[in-house]
């Protein structure tokens, strides 16, 4: 087969990696594949930025290793020996009514599963506290039908978890609304732990081995408990432009196999993405950076691509692994009421600031991975990772390095300011938040503009709609973080399928 991949993202780079990697009997590439990528460079939001005896990650900063496929990846590159887990303490912190608040320990996500840590929080209220403990009490809630992420956390633990543990950490990772986001595209565990227990604290008592991975949230948009997932950390993302959070107050703090739960490389996640193409072309595979596809045709036996500023490319499969809104632009001739769904899909823009103090500045930052912003404190920042206690290596001995984020569904208007005004909000909410008020070495902004893809109610029918439209298209696949998880083992993971339906078409 002669296979065109759209997209040099994780996702189209995992999909390329899967293809290549499909031998012949004589242990040859048994497959032509051309990845077209409309950027400059590879990599999508995979970015490690070096300044100053700092590294930088514009991006995710980690992965999650209870979901396997980005862990598996990397040992497959030979890539094992480079990683490393977070540093202690791995401590978050909420940021509520002008002071920051540590977690309550024993949260499997949102639900306290230890009594005493719980009682002892000052991020609640007794009332507040008494609520909760209600989830023991009240009924499981009857039928599947999918409801937001608000109203399930309200029905079970109350507003006050809604606004402080739900709406940061949870919604957070997807940089989203969380009166609007899905619960069954997005944590549909804690709706399966509902039913088969009757409530969340007596279920992830009952079954925290099992539900150990499910219960991390998804790792995306590269923020988030301890950065702010949306925090990928893993995964921020997670894929996305946070880095997925370090999460050990809200999970499991054990990932797979006695890993800890989030894991990076070394040299960054960017050491990621040229592993990948060196081995791409050491395989053959043809990768073709700034060139943008502008639309997908169906021919005899496959289908043309024809590109912006001419030319085309022709194969026998296309894998389109780019955002939602791009396959709808693509596919709206070929496939027009499935590209009118996918442009249905939401995207909301973000962006990171990192900024390096001197230790002189160390002082002001509390110890810990760092801290997220509960639902309405007025601040623009939606959390903040201390990159250089969370990860050894990442700044000069004595150095801090700080990473925020900005911008959410919420907050669509936050990228339209110039980078010097986004430095200048941030520096504002972190002399309120920590008290940090000494000028940075240097900044360095990321923008991530329609970066973080909304599950929001009704998604997964959107999606079951859009696979029966293009079920007629035999050799056409979608995959990426705008469909079934967006983070980086996520987006690796419906990369490598796609890649397998493909071949499995063919055969």
């Amino acid at each position: 087969m002669r296979v065109a991949v759209v997209g040099g993202g994780i996702t189209g780079l995992a999909a390329a990696h899967a293809l290549a990697s499909a031998s012949s009997p004589r242990g040859r590439p048994a497959h032509e594949v051309v990845l077209l990528e409309a950027d400059a460079r590879p990599g999508g939001k995979v970015l490690t930025v070096r300044r100053d005896g700092c590294l930088l990650e514009a991006g995710p900063d980690a992965f999650l290793t209870t979901k396997p496929h980005a862990l598996h990846l990397v040992r497959a590159l030979g890539l094992e020996a480079e990683l490393i887990g977070p540093s202690e303490p791995r401590t978050v912190a909420v940021f509520w009514r002008g002071r920051l608040h540590p977690l309550p320990e024993g949260l499997a996500l949102i639900a306290p599963m230890r009594a005493g840590p719980l009682l002892r929080s000052s991020l609640f209220g007794l009332l507040e506290k008494a609520r909760m403990g209600c989830d023991l009490l009240l009924p499981a809630r009857r039928g599947d039908g999918d409801e937001s992420l608000a109203a399930f956390v309200r029905r079970r633990l109350g507003q006050a978890a809604v606004d402080r543990l739900a709406s940061p950490l949870l919604a957070g990772i997807y940089a989203g609304d969380v009166e609007r986001l899905s619960l069954r595209a997005t944590f549909p565990h804690l709706a399966e732990v509902e039913r088969r227990y009757g409530s969340l604290i007596r279920g992830f008592v009952a079954s925290r081995p099992t539900l150990a991975g499910a219960s991390a949230a998804p790792d995306a948009r590269g923020r988030m408990a301890a950065g702010r997932t949306a925090a990928e950390g893993d995964d921020l993302p997670a894929a996305a432009p946070v880095e997925q959070g370090d999460g050990t107050s809200v999970a499991d703090p054990g990932g797979s196999a006695g890993l800890p739960l989030f894991m990076t490389l070394r040299a960054g996640m960017g050491r990621l993405v040229e592993r990948l193409v060196e081995v791409l072309e050491r395989a053959g595979v043809e990768l073709r950076v700034g060139t943008a596809v502008e639309t997908v045709a169906r021919r005899p036996g496959g289908y043309t691509l024809h590109l912006a500023g001419g030319g085309r490319v022709d194969a026998d499969g296309v894998i389109l692994a780019c955002p939602a809104f791009a396959a709808a632009k693509l596919l709206a001739r070929l496939a027009p009421e499935a590209a009118r769904l996918l442009d249905q899909i939401r995207y909301a823009s973000t962006a990171t600031v990192s900024l390096a103090f001197p230790a002189t500045a160390a002082g002001a930052v509390p110890a810990g991975h760092g801290f997220v912003v509960a639902r309405g404190e007025g601040v623009r920042i939606t959390a903040c990772t201390c990159l250089s206690a969370k990860w050894p290596g990442r700044a000069p001995p004595g150095a801090v390095l700080l990473r925020a984020y900005v911008g959410s569904a919420l907050d669509p208007d936050a990228l339209a300011m110039s980078d010097d005004e986004i430095v200048a909000e941030v520096r504002r909410d972190l002399a309120r938040t920590v008290g940090l008020t000494a000028a940075p070495l240097f900044t360095v902004v990321a923008r991530w503009p329609q970066a973080m893809p909304q599950y929001e109610v009704g998604h997964l029918e959107r999606l079951a709609e859009v696979d029966r439209r293009l079920a007629a298209f035999p050799g056409l696949a979608l995959a990426g973080a705008g469909y079934r998880g967006l983070g980086l083992p996520d987006c690796i993971r419906q990369g490598e399928e796609a890649a397998r339906r493909l071949l499995a078409s063919a055969e």
